[in-house]
């Protein structure tokens, strides 16, 4: 049975709640074109930051980090070492990686990296279409050629079209997948909601599906996959929306996106999130 959307957004209300009360450290490997969105998105959304290349820094951070997220851009060959390591201490100690697989497909080292995530599997998956398709594949979860080059990091697949790569993603991973559209996708195993709202602007400004990953990070160090990565798209299409009244443009618009984040509280998010459940 389909929970009710007051329960759902009682649901990301009290983890936005969580976040402003905790102020939870979400530790991030991110890619140098997005590091400083992300980070502010963190703060902004009510978490904390810090961001990290090496192995032995990642490891820390895992040790004392709420959750961790992990955004394939721009890849260093320290990656090959950090990011593996950090999947595999977040596995041993149970805490939450939240995964952005960008430019899935593009380079031996990505592809190396994802597959031995697939056996320290994230607990959220921050995607567009395209790159959900592509991770499907790769992992054997559909059928199709997983060495078909690169799918992200602009998506060439409509959000729809990705809903059951997301939810063999979310079945396998035992956790939840966000993919990032027009209308966002956020599924599980057994449930698919869509998240309405946002602006146009938002495909303007180079780091908001990045940083989009970074704010599920700081929600997954207070509550479940599902919900954690609702909130975190809720959180985003509310705060897009409120950002593109108060600009004059892609550079005006990621200031107010930032300052909107930061302005939204649990009962404000509750009140103009869009979530609709569809049909399993």
């Amino acid at each position: 049975m389909s929970e009710a959307p007051a329960t759902l957004h009682a649901r990301i209300s009290q983890a936005a709640r969580e976040v402003r009360a905790t102020c939870p450290l979400a530790g991030s490997i991110t890619n140098a074109v997005t590091v400083n969105l992300v980070a502010n998105a963190q703060l902004a959304a009510g978490g904390s930051a810090a961001m990290v290349y090496l192995a032995d820094e990642a490891l820390a951070l895992t040790q004392v980090g709420g959750a961790f997220y992990v955004n394939l851009g721009t890849l260093l060959p320290c990656h090959a070492q950090s990011i593996p390591a950090a999947a595999r201490a977040l596995r041993d100690l149970a805490r939450p990686l939240v995964l952005d697989p960008v430019g899935i497909g593009l380079g031996e080292l990505r592809g190396q990296i994802l597959d031995e995530l697939r056996d320290a599997p994230p607990a959220i998956v921050r995607c567009n279409a395209s790159e959900a398709i592509a991770l499907a594949r790769q992992w054997g979860l559909l059928e199709g050629d997983e060495a078909q080059g690169p799918r992200g990091v602009d998506a060439q697949d409509a959000v729809d079209d990705a809903r059951a790569a997301a939810q063999a993603i979310a079945r396998f991973i035992d956790g939840a997948v966000a993919v990032s559209g027009e209308t966002d996708l956020v599924a599980s195993a057994d449930r698919v909601v869509e998240v309405e709202g946002g602006s146009p602007l938002m495909t303007k400004v180079t780091g908001m599906g990045c940083s989009l990953g970074g704010v599920a990070a700081v929600y997954a160090a207070v509550t479940d996959p599902f919900t954690a990565a609702l909130a975190a798209a809720a959180h985003y299409k509310v705060a897009g929306t409120r950002a593109q009244r108060d600009c004059a443009g892609p550079a005006s618009f990621q200031l107010a996106f930032v300052d909107a984040l930061h302005a939204i509280g649990p009962d404000e998010l509750a009140a103009e999130a869009v979530l609709r459940e569809r049909g399993r």
